[in-house]
């Protein structure tokens, strides 16, 4: 009786149909400033979408940076000094420049690994130089409970 021996052999790793990269879960209707934006008016859309911050892109859609409540919050104490309840001061003046962002095509788990590296709550994701969303710790959160368990250790 002969018997034939292969070796040891890896089952190939079937690709998951799972959404697990950052484009699967991130939010692409976002609301956006631009840097001659005046405070008064991001202090208004915040307020009216209830949002703490966004991001802030020139006319080719391309990301400058992120507008904060805190970045605002420099306006409105300056303008406690100019007796004004009035915030001329613009996105741009107040606006975060170095903005750490995140591509699009890493995994949900590299983006979570991120968020509690640098302990940052939302993220603009980029392509090119381009805005194309955001992902935030909320966003990783509600991904998971749609994930199957049996594809779960594989990334």
């Amino acid at each position: 009786m002969v018997k034939s021996f292969q070796g040891v052999r890896e089952a190939p790793i079937k690709k998951s149909s799972q959404p697990l990269l950052v484009s699967d879960h991130m939010s692409t209707n976002l609301v956006t400033f631009h840097p001659n934006d005046t405070i008064d008016h991001v202090i208004m859309a915040m307020t009216k979408k209830n949002i703490s911050g966004a991001p802030v892109v020139d006319e080719d859609g391309n990301l400058v940076g992120m507008i904060s409540e805190g970045d605002c919050l420099k306006e409105i104490v300056k303008g406690q000094y100019t007796n004004t309840p009035k915030f001329p001061g613009s996105v741009e003046e107040h606006m975060t420049k170095e903005v750490i962002t995140m591509p699009p095509d890493i995994s949900i788990f590299d983006a979570a690994d991120q968020f509690l590296t640098l302990r940052i709550r939302r993220f603009p994701v980029v392509k090119n130089g381009a805005l194309l969303g955001q992902i935030s710790v909320s966003d990783i959160i509600r991904a998971m409970p749609k994930l199957k368990a049996s594809t779960w250790g594989k990334y």
